[in-house]
């Protein structure tokens, strides 16, 4: 008997093949793929939820091509694996409403803010001085603006469609910073406050708070605090610490089930709300 495709020695021979450009290579890897549905199926959307993006790519072209896909069925998984990354994470989210999304265009796009951000930083360089470079790359040379005309809009939520429009709301703006910081080398944490979301640095002495939302103005813990307070916000010392990425997933799900129901699709709200029960539930599982 012939070993299945996600045999391990048949697998890294598969992996090699899979962005091989000649039609002759694509049509035996359909083939093959095709003879075992379930266990290519399984290897491919292994692949493209890897952090590969290439891969990631062909892989889920495969996909779609052998009628494998199930968006929605994929960021499930992803959810109950607890293996929580967040720009794969960001990217099967997006998928689960526009499940052609070109995940290498976007991760090209991140790469290129980040090359031109790496251009302008002049080693050494504080973490500060390198945020502030991040600042004139992103909302100064590319635009990238807080969308107050309309916040609502589900729109601002995913990630391909912030780099395309260079608009979101204090989470998905966070979530660009974020990614690009990460390629940058610099540890940036996610910050869930309480009606807001900002990103923290917490290498230097005394941690201070990018708002990517504000276009990413550098403030201290007591000077987050006031700006807050002005909206009747309080916060709590605890506010302050970094967030998980499960929390920065779930928030952005959380966000999109009232940002659907503001705009009557509630087929989507309700799906939306399937996945924060999802993750609520994955984690109960696992913390006790």
């Amino acid at each position: 008997m012939n070993p299945p495709p996600d045999d391990a020695a048949r697998r890294e021979a598969l992996l090699t093949l899979l962005d091989d450009p000649a039609p002759t290579v694509r049509r035996a890897l359909l083939a093959l793929f095709a003879a075992d549905a379930a266990g290519s199926a399984r290897l491919l959307k292994e692949v493209a939820a890897g952090s590969n993006r290439v891969l990631a790519w062909h892989a889920r072209t495969y996909l779609e091509e052998l009628n494998l896909t199930d968006p929605v069925g994929d960021f499930r998984e992803f959810i109950r694996s607890l293996h929580y990354e967040l720009e794969t994470g960001a990217m099967l989210l997006a998928r689960t409403v526009y499940p052609t999304v070109d995940v290498v265009a976007c991760g090209e796009h991140l790469d290129r803010l980040a090359a031109r951000c790496r251009e302008l930083i002049a080693e050494p360089c504080s973490a500060r001085e390198k945020c502030r470079v991040i600042n004139r790359v992103l909302y100064h040379d590319h635009g990238f603006h807080g969308n107050l005309e309309h916040y609502t809009d589900p729109e601002n939520s995913f990630l391909h469609l912030v780099l395309e429009r260079h608009k979101g709301i204090p989470i998905s703006l966070c979530l660009v910073y974020l990614l690009v910081a990460q390629r940058l080398g610099l540890t940036l944490e996610p910050v869930a406050l309480p009606g807001h979301f900002v990103l923290g640095c917490f290498l230097e002495d005394a941690p201070f708070y990018i708002d990517a939302f504000d276009g990413g103005m550098l403030r201290s813990a007591e000077e987050l605090s006031a700006r807050l307070a002005q909206q009747e916000i309080a916060v709590k010392p605890a506010d302050l610490a970094p967030a998980t990425i499960r929390e920065m997933l779930s928030r952005s799900c959380r966000n999109l089930v009232n940002h659907y129901a503001r705009s009557g699709d509630y087929d989507r709200s309700r799906l939306f709300a399937s996945f924060v029960e999802e993750f609520e539930a994955t984690h109960a599982r696992h913390s006790t």
